[in-house]
């Protein structure tokens, strides 16, 4: 607005002392100022106050003196004494006709016969018609700002214009607005008035006599204002008001700022109010308050600011260039002075010692940053980046060569010089379009080298580890590699964000990389001899050498150059803490995959070095027996651990390969597994799993596909009540008792225990007391001792928390506690050497566990202990099998492609060795099985005292509390997970059979047991006369157990399978047969009474098929026949027969020994056992 330049606006002092109402800065103000401020001044004297306090009516008494020397009061005192109602009644007519006959109609109600021109008639006209005349003209405006649909428009107006009588005309508008607020919104007063000429020396005097309004107008023209200012007339009119009502008002402009960015309108009124305070409030050193809100904008998170911004970025760069009353022109042009303002042109001494002496004179000179320009520095680097990358901003030749000049610029050895440095070779890469002429090129490539030979004073001096050293490898790797877009990933994560960078700009920077600067096999040199980050963690951001070394291994770059990168990798994995660096895991990754997999197949020998065993023994110092070592943390261990685990899966993973290429990569020992604490390290893995990141669910997966017996849920939820509340406050209530008690002590108290209990049993208590940790050093006291706990006389309680301590200790060192206790429990035979057994014996052999003293059998806390062992040991032959499997998997297959000639026959022997171990694990399983179930039998002398296997199952007291009985409890536990997790060995034990004494036990015992009607009629169906006795035996039994529909069916298929071999077994078969499986019928007929019928016809037709053998001889057998058949027809009147001994014992026959006749006497009692239980039943 430039006619508002000759005019006087309200003065930033004027406007505060009226926010204020500031009296006595009021009457300080000169004549022409107070002039402006008369309509607020005078109303404030002449309307009655709602502040009735003495001070301000001493304050307007100071007012009226104020008022009383100048003459325009009278003018607006006039003004004031018109009838406003009626005015506003009069303009509300207007609006209405106005309305009706539509905005171009000349008539008018509030001003008729209007005989010449506005002014003059303004001139002649007393105070009401002068109030008429301005509410008409700017009700007409109003109305058509409200009819344009937001085109902008320009209403010419002689009442604005005339510079006679404008402070006439703004007392007018201010008297109107303040009497009329209802007709006359100040918002829409001020939208109206920015269409007028002197439209915004108006509005500030509008707003300077309503300062409260300050706010809400410039709100209301921001809201109503265009997305892209200068686009349009009206914009710029929009803005400069708002620049003359944020001078008036200074305190405020960065309120208004953050109006424009929340409505994302007017962005040149934005960076103009910047420019205005930037200049204010100049700051040579500090970051500008410019560079801070445009690089706000730019690299916020809101997308949609950072759109809008870039927009206007663009469209101010698609104008024609011009002059400086452009806003973008003046905000490069500040930022241009701002980037020159921080570049001395001083000559180092150092620089030129450093500078070839052939370059030219003007290449030579190097600017040195100073210290407290280089976070200004760094931040215009960003903006500048920001601006091209994200606004598309195109610098100017000036610009490119001051940036240039900036960028090549050797900043101190501080953490804010690495940064900058950083920056700077990033924006390098980014806009390659910087450098356009050899000379500036020549700049580039001597400041990079200066950058390799300056990296380790920079490392070193400023304390940061994270340098750009390492950056400059990086990057030179992933041009060696070709890897373009994993620069820019780099080029866009280290400025802090996302640009869009051609690939085949950095063609140019390719070629000095890899020919000039960095060839392949100066990068693999120099990265070996970088040392490694010291405590590498997760907090250490940026690029290091970490990063370098994996892209190098990714490359194959050492293998290649014949390079060692072993001792590196070993060194860095020692050197690290939590929380856990996200590289180190996929460095251990590419590392494994470099030693087994060559880089090339014509060069299989090229690979890396494993770990030596010595190297990581080094870092497990002592094993499971003594707490970790404290020279290496946690950490490295436990990414030892997933080195090695990992390492072994993958050798076995690329056995076939290995095997085509004929290497054979070394495996590490079981030795050396052995001595590394894996269940302690995982259960610390467990603790730290926020600060390990995703190590401890790597290293249980390996874990789970490895050692599975270390994987057993048990175990789990063990550990989880040992490390839960409880262990709490046990630890609340350990003395310093129980810390004293040395293994030496233990082994004493154990030594004592034929004489007195007491003693260990206090020790044992106070062991408990301890976490798993501390209980290593008392592992094998407690291990070796076992045996001793075994006589007679020890008491329950000390066997009981001996159990509790050894599972405690298996949490941490289970495989060691193991073999010592497998060892400790052998059987004492004089004169007998006892053999150590290890645990790769153990593994190979899982059933020696079960080859322990026979008192264990009858001891059930350490026959607890025994179980947990064999199922473990089960579980880790698996593994091993597996794992023999795939490592011996191709040694035979030379041979074997040499002799077999048929397409298709060379994987035959795989197959045949696959199905061997599977054979072998499941003869395995069902010995394990078949010994546990005979355990569950009497022994000799516990029959002798009287216990019977028949009763095993009865509520007798003495047979519910006996040891026997707790230790079937314990071998169903084991037996029903294991038929749970394979199926197979159920149907392969039930195949094999075992002592129908036990069938009761294990059909109660054994919640699984249901699984076995499946196979029942394929166990019925076999040949064998035994397997189908034993398959009706167990089928009764679970027939009463699990009276389900499935049952029944087979119920009703085992009486039909009787009814058939009845007429094809000779007569000794059909006695073995039938004897023993006929009382299973009377099972049948209590959990099924459908089947009554067809077992009593059975029944009978067994009947008479025997007598009908022994009807040729001496004995007569007909009366027995008669019975049966008075039975059938009559079974009431049998009903209570059963209980006669004599018929139970067949007394009346019992003096032949025929077997026929035997089974007649069996078949007469079972169908009077059947009737009897009926009637009972009813």
């Amino acid at each position: 607005m430039a006619e508002c330049t000759s005019l006087q606006f309200v003065s930033p002092f004027a406007f505060e002392a009226m926010q204020k109402v500031d009296v006595v800065r009021l009457a300080s103000l000169s004549d022409p100022e107070l002039r402006l401020l008369l309509p607020c001044l005078v109303r404030m004297a002449l309307c009655a106050p709602a502040d009735q306090s003495q001070s301000w009516a001493q304050d307007k008494k100071l007012i009226l003196r104020l008022l009383s020397g100048v003459e325009a009061v009278n003018s607006i005192v006039a003004l004031l004494s018109v009838d406003f109602h009626a005015l506003e009644q009069d303009a509300s007519k207007e609006q209405q006709l106005r309305h009706k006959l539509g905005g171009g109609s000349g008539e008018s109600i509030l001003v008729s016969q209007l005989q010449h021109g506005l002014t003059l008639e303004f001139e002649h006209s007393d105070s009401p018609r002068r109030l008429r005349l301005v509410l008409s003209e700017l009700l007409a405006i109003m109305n058509k700002v409200s009819e344009s649909s937001g085109e902008f428009f320009f209403k010419s107006s002689e009442l604005f214009e005339s510079p006679v009588y404008l402070e006439e005309a703004a007392d007018v508008l201010c008297i109107l607005q303040a009497e009329l607020p209802s007709l006359l919104p100040i918002v829409d007063v001020a939208e109206a008035l920015l269409h007028v000429r002197n439209g915004a020396w108006f509005l500030c005097l509008l707003v300077a006599n309503v300062p409260d309004s300050f706010n809400e107008v410039c709100r209301g023209l921001i809201k109503n204002g265009e997305r892209q200012d200068e686009e349009s007339l009206g914009g710029r009119r929009r803005t400069d008001a708002l620049r003359f009502l944020c001078k008036m008002n200074p305190s405020q402009a960065l309120k208004v700022r953050g109006m424009v960015v929340e409505e994302c309108h007017l962005p040149g009124l934005g960076v103009a109010l910047t420019l205005d305070h930037t200049k204010n409030e100049a700051s040579e050193d500090g970051v500008s308050d410019l560079v801070c809100f445009v690089s706000g904008l730019l690299l916020g998170t809101n997308a949609k600011v950072r759109t809008w911004f870039g927009t206007f970025i663009r469209n101010g760069q698609q104008r024609k260039r011009e002059t400086s009353s452009s806003v973008l022109w003046q905000m490069r042009r500040q930022l241009l002075l701002e980037l020159m303002g921080i570049l001395p042109t001083v000559r180092s001494t150092r620089i030129v010692e450093e500078a070839d002496v052939e370059m030219e004179p003007n290449v030579s000179v190097y600017s040195g940053l100073k210290e407290e320009h280089v976070v200004k520095a760094s931040a215009l680097l960003r903006l500048y980046c920001a601006l091209m990358g994200i606004a598309g901003l195109k610098p100017t030749e000036e610009e490119a060569e001051q940036l240039l000049q900036l960028m090549t610029s050797r900043p101190p050895a501080t953490p804010a010089g690495v940064r900058f440095v950083s920056l700077s070779f990033c924006m390098l890469l980014a806009f390659s379009t910087l450098v356009s002429t050899p000379e500036q090129e020549q700049l580039m490539v001597v400041w990079l080298s200066w950058m390799i030979k300056e990296e380790a004073y920079f490392e070193s001096t400023s304390g940061v580890s994270a340098s750009f050293g390492e950056m400059l490898l990086l990057v030179a790797m992933y041009f060696h590699s070709n890897q373009l877009s994993a620069i820019i990933d780099l080029v866009c994560s280290t400025l802090g964000m996302k640009i869009v960078i051609k690939p085949s700009s950095l063609s140019r920077m390719k070629t000095i990389f890899t020919q000039e600067i960095f060839t392949e096999q100066v990068v693999t040199a120099h990265a070996v001899r970088v040392p490694v980050t010291s405590n590498l963690s997760a907090n250490i951001t940026g690029f290091l050498p970490i990063h370098c070394i994996y892209q190098l291994l990714r490359s194959r770059s050492f293998t290649k150059h014949k390079v060692s990168i072993k001792d590196w990798i070993y060194r860095q994995l020692c050197e690290t803490s939590t929380p856990l660096h996200p590289q180190l895991l996929p460095l251990i990754d590419v590392y494994i995959n470099s030693i087994l997999t060559p880089a090339s197949k014509s060069n299989p020998e090229a690979t890396n070095q494993p770990v030596t065993e010595q190297e990581i023994l080094s870092i497990f110092q002592g094993g499971d027996n003594i707490r970790l070592h404290q020279r290496f943390s946690i950490t490295a261990q436990l990414l030892v651990l997933y080195y090695i685990l990992s390492y072994e899966e993958a050798l076995l993973a690329n056995t076939k390969t290995l095997a085509a290429m004929q290497r054979k990569p070394k495996s590490y020992s079981s030795s050396l597994m052995d001595q590394i604490p894996i269940k302690f390290l995982i259960r610390q893995a467990q603790g730290l799993q926020q600060e390990l990141g995703g190590l401890h669910s790597a290293l249980l997966r390996l874990l789970a596909t490895n050692y599975p017996h270390l994987c057993i849920v048990d175990d789990w939820i063990c550990e989880e009540e040992i490390t839960g509340t409880d262990a709490l406050l046990r630890r609340m209530l350990l003395t310093n008792n129980a810390k004293n008690h040395s293994p030496k002590q233990l082994q004493e108290a154990f030594s004592a225990v034929p004489v007195s209990h007491t003693q260990v049993m206090q020790i044992l208590e106070h062991l408990t007391l301890l976490s798993a940790s501390e209980l290593i050093p008392y592992a094998e006291v407690l291990t070796s001792n076992m045996n001793q706990l075994l006589n007679s006389g020890v008491p329950r309680r000390i066997l009981q928390t001996v159990n509790k301590l050894w599972m405690v200790l298996n949490t941490v060192m289970p495989r060691r506690l193991w073999v010592m206790t497998v060892n400790a429990l052998q059987p004492s035979i004089k004169f007998v050497r006892q053999q150590k057994y290890t645990q790769n014996d153990l593994m190979i052999d899982p059933l020696i566990v079960l080859r322990c003293d026979q008192r264990v059998h009858r001891c059930p806390p350490l026959m607890d202990i025994t179980l947990h062992m064999l199922n473990g040991y089960l579980l880790a032959s698996k593994a091993y099998l597996s794992a023999h499997l795939k490592e011996t998997a191709e040694q035979d297959r030379p041979s074997q492609n040499n002799t077999i000639g048929l397409v298709g026959q060379t994987d035959g022997p795989e197959v045949t060795r696959e199905e061997l171990k599977n054979a072998l694990l499941a003869a395995q399983d069902s010995a394990a099985v078949q010994i546990l179930l005979e355990i569950c039998l009497p022994t000799e002398e516990e029959k002798a005292k009287g216990v019977n296997p028949d009763s095993l199952l009865r509520n007798e007291e003495d047979n519910l509390l006996c040891n026997l009985r707790e230790v079937q409890c314990l071998i169903c536990c084991l037996l029903h997970q294991m038929y749970i997790a394979d199926p197979n060995i159920a149907k392969l034990v039930h195949f094999q059979g075992y002592p129908c004494e036990l069938l009761p036990l294990t059909v109660a015992g054994i919640p699984s047991m249901h699984i076995c009607l499946d196979f029942i009629p394929e166990l019925i169906a076999q040949p064998e006369l035994e397997k189908q006795i034993f398959a009706i035996q167990l089928l009764s039994h679970l027939c009463i157990q699990y009276a389900l529909p499935k049952s029944l069916s087979v119920a009703r298929l085992a009486v039909n399978v009787m009814g058939t071999l009845l007429t094809v077994l000779t007569q000794a078969k059909r006695y073995a047969f039938f004897m023993p499986t006929l009382p299973s019928l009377v099972s049948f007929c209590r959990a099924f009474p459908p089947l009554y019928e067809d077992i009593m016809s059975l029944l009978i037709q067994i009947g008479q098929v025997c007598a009908s053998d022994v009807a040729t001889q001496t004995r007569d057998i007909d009366p027995i026949i008669t019975r049966l058949q008075q039975i059938k027809e009559k079974p009431s009147g049998w009903s209570g027969i059963c209980k006669d001994p004599s018929y139970k014992n067949g007394s009346g026959d019992t003096g032949s020994m025929d077997p026929d006749v035997q089974l007649c006497h069996c078949i007469e009692s079972t169908i009077i056992e059947i009737i009897n239980m009926s009637v009972s039943g009813i």
